[in-house]
């Protein structure tokens, strides 16, 4: 865990990402190309795979001190990789303190990329990259795009994501 005060937190207009220095995003090994079918693109995978809030919970704390974020800020310890594109449940460089709304907007992005990874539009890498370098342009680094409730290729706007994902 970064030591407190240390962060920095970025914003785009009202959104808001973690510092890069200390939250670069880390991925799940378990989870490859070969094991997405089996791992993120499997209702209910993710629940095994999340820490106990007891857990979550002291790390939590610690990544608002090094975010100099005060303790009672609104917000939630969330995975900048998330769980759904096979982010690292427990480690430190893939959690931050994200302030704001609950559930926040980077949630709807995690979504459709995972919509994007599962239904084979877009590379498990690509996802997670996008993700790790900036959460607010995800989806159009990927090449994604939404199209009411489906998510779609840019390029080629009829080839969309097949099967409906869950949150994360």
């Amino acid at each position: 865990m970064p030591a407190p005060g240390t962060c920095t937190l970025r914003h785009e207009g009202d959104l808001v990402l973690p510092d890069p220095a200390c939250t670069p995003g880390t991925v799940n090994s378990a989870v490859t190309p070969d094991t997405i079918k089996t791992t993120i693109c499997k209702s209910g995978w993710t629940a095994t795979v999340r820490p106990p809030v007891a857990q979550t919970n002291k790390m939590k704390a610690l990544s608002a001190k090094s975010y100099n974020v005060a303790p009672v800020a609104v917000g939630e310890y969330d995975h900048l990789v998330s769980l759904q594109l096979g982010g690292a449940p427990s480690d430190p460089r893939n959690l931050w303190f994200e302030p704001g709304p609950i559930p926040n907007p980077k949630d709807a992005v995690e979504t459709r990329l995972n919509q994007g990874v599962c239904s084979g539009l877009i590379t498990l890498t690509s996802a997670q990259v996008a993700i790790a370098t900036d959460w607010t342009t995800a989806l159009d680094s990927t090449g994604l795009t939404p199209v009411g409730s489906k998510t779609c290729l840019r390029s080629q706007p009829t080839r969309c994501a097949t099967s409906a994902s869950r949150t994360e």
